[in-house]
């Protein structure tokens, strides 16, 4: 098979396109011919060497950890899923060196879902790190109907499916930190964009009233937005962090994304029924990896970053 990978850590050059032995189908493994690969910032940092002491890291190394395509083979205790499915996943394994950014890709079956029929392929790619992501944080911090939840960096991968996902649990009103330019995107969302800043806490209390504090608050970009996020919600064990650790000595929850197949069938079930959307900001060829990482680094995508296998 085709893949890109690498053989030190460094800058986008180390990546290359290269022919990579087939990967095995194990017992209970779905093999995947992959049609499209999310792009996440840990991505640029695998390829960077920042996990190298969380995770083992073998070379040659395949980055990527999102998949969506069409199930190539499946192994003999496989139940759900069959040659020809159109299927995606979180493909996260123990160790870091089988990833996604290649023309096939071993998963296990439990990490596996269908996509819906009213989802492209390319929208599937973009869905499953992401989204699980958002849905684990909001389950995390007790997210449910009528509460009103502040999402930091809202217009991001991350952040727009977690504002989707709030309204869809019913939460009375979801609140998203953003720059200006991506107000009207937060709307097209159904939340009410606030920008970010050292005034958050003001502006937040303008907006909501009452002790100007909300029910719950979700932070996917870390920094300040952290640092504000205990004196925003009525009570710190209703605020999370999927950036940083020192969330927990706030009396905070960190959350860190599991594979999970029925989840991820959650969400499609979600995107099935138009409750949740996956913004696609661009789409590269997987051969242009490197240009997508460069994007990625930048910090300022609005949605996903999406590459093509053909």
């Amino acid at each position: 098979m085709r893949a890109i990978a690498l053989d030190e850590f460094g800058d986008v050059d180390v990546m290359t396109l290269r022919e990579l032995p087939d990967p095995p189908v194990g017992p209970d493994t779905v093999r995947i011919r992959v049609r499209a690969v999310g792009v996440n910032p840990v991505d640029h940092g695998i390829r960077a060497g920042y996990l190298e002491g969380a995770y083992p890291h073998h070379f040659p190394l395949i980055p990527g950890w999102d998949v969506a395509g069409i199930v190539d083979r499946v192994g003999p205790a496989v139940t759900r899923f069959a040659p020809g499915d159109e299927v995606m996943a979180y493909a996260r394994k123990e160790s870091v060196q089988a990833g996604t950014y290649a023309e096939l890709v071993s998963v296990n079956e439990r990490a596996v879902a269908h996509v819906p029929a009213s989802m492209t392929l390319v929208q599937a790619g973009g869905l499953p790190l992401a989204g699980l992501t958002a849905l684990q944080a909001l389950s995390a911090i007790g997210v449910s109907h009528g509460d009103v939840v502040l999402v930091h960096a809202a217009a991001g991968g991350v952040g727009h499916l977690a504002v989707q996902i709030a309204r869809a649990v019913g939460a009375a009103r979801v609140i998203g930190t953003a720059s200006p330019a991506n107000h009207d995107f937060i709307r097209s969302l159904g939340a009410e964009p606030i920008e970010y800043g050292d005034d958050l806490p003001k502006r937040l209390a303008d907006l909501v009233g009452g002790d100007g504090r909300v029910d719950a608050a979700a932070d996917f970009h870390g920094g300040e937005a952290l640092t504000q996020s205990p004196s925003l919600v009525r009570h710190p064990v209703r605020h999370c962090s999927v950036v940083d650790t020192a969330v927990k000595e706030q009396g905070g929850r960190y959350v860190f994304v599991r594979p999970d197949g029925a989840e991820l069938s959650t969400l499609g079930a979600l995107a099935a029924n138009g409750r949740l959307r996956v913004h696609v900001s661009r789409e590269f060829p997987f051969t242009e990896a490197a240009a997508a990482h460069r994007l990625i680094a930048d910090g300022h995508v609005k949605g996903k970053l999406v590459l093509t296998v053909d």
